[in-house]
């Protein structure tokens, strides 16, 4: 059965950090779903809209640069970050982007004391809140050596071992992953290639680990985006929401029907 889309959605704002980055199956999905992209790059000198009123909400992604950096675009669009948490606009946080939000809210973001990454395929586990919110995969993909604070007030979804801050929820609209599920293939070998001087870093692994994880973990990842976008962007709770519900007020519901 197709599920019916709105024949006209506002656009969601992208920002991205390189002339040739790619918003990749964030953006895919994105479209699918009926979402228009207004593509983004302050590094480039491209302006972030001073409302968000005439968007469905924003994604900011990914970078080789820090958000500790001292650059004019970085404490540009840490502070632009006001503007969809104070108008209450779905916020989506990869990486950097989650890195900005987090000092945005007054956190730290820092690598670890003996230096050690997240470079390759590696274990989550969702918190608490995050396992009534919905089922996460239990591998994801990592390209990074700081990790970050969880900020006050925000609320942990998903946890890891060497960098435990993985996702994390603010104030119902705003969500910060430290991990990326947006790669497509064709991203995946460009960042094998061009990132292949970090291999050699604490913790990190080689790049036809990379390649190989993502036979054997990119599948459930994908599946988990997907879901996970229109828990952002729309709202929607997701099936193990909903049965978390059901069995936490104790309803059960007409025989063979499913609690929604």
């Amino acid at each position: 059965m197709s599920i019916e889309r709105p024949s006209y959605r506002r656009p969601v704002l992208i920002v991205l950090h390189q002339e040739r980055s790619s918003p990749g199956r964030v953006g895919q999905l994105l479209v699918e779903k009926g979402y228009p992209l207004d593509i983004r790059r302050p590094v480039l000198g491209d302006k972030l809209p001073s409302t968000l009123a005439h968007h469905a909400g924003a994604v900011v992604f990914g970078g080789p640069m820090s958000a500790n950096d001292p650059d004019d675009f970085i404490k540009t669009e840490i502070n632009w970050l006001d503007v969809p948490l104070s108008e209450k606009r779905p916020f989506l946080g990869i990486c950097l982007g989650a890195q900005m939000l987090v000092r945005h809210l007054g956190g730290k973001v820092q690598s670890n004391a003996d230096g050690t990454t997240e470079i390759g395929w590696y274990p989550l586990r969702a918190a608490e809140k995050g396992r009534l919110l919905m089922q996460w995969p239990k591998m994801v993909y990592h390209f990074h050596r700081e990790g970050f604070d969880l900020p006050r007030g925000a609320d942990l979804l998903a946890e890891g071992n060497t960098y435990p801050n993985q996702a994390f929820r603010y104030n119902e609209n705003a969500w910060g992953l430290q991990f990326h599920a947006e790669l497509t293939r064709a991203m995946m070998h460009r960042w094998v290639v061009h990132g292949a001087q970090r291999f050699i870093l604490p913790n990190a692994q080689q790049g036809r680990e990379h390649l190989e994880g993502r036979m054997l973990f990119d599948a459930p990842l994908k599946a988990w985006l997907n879901e996970f976008l229109d828990i952002v962007f729309e709202g929607k709770a997701s099936k193990t929401t909903a049965i978390s519900r059901a069995v936490l007020t104790g309803y059960s519901g007409a025989s063979g029907s499913t609690p929604c």
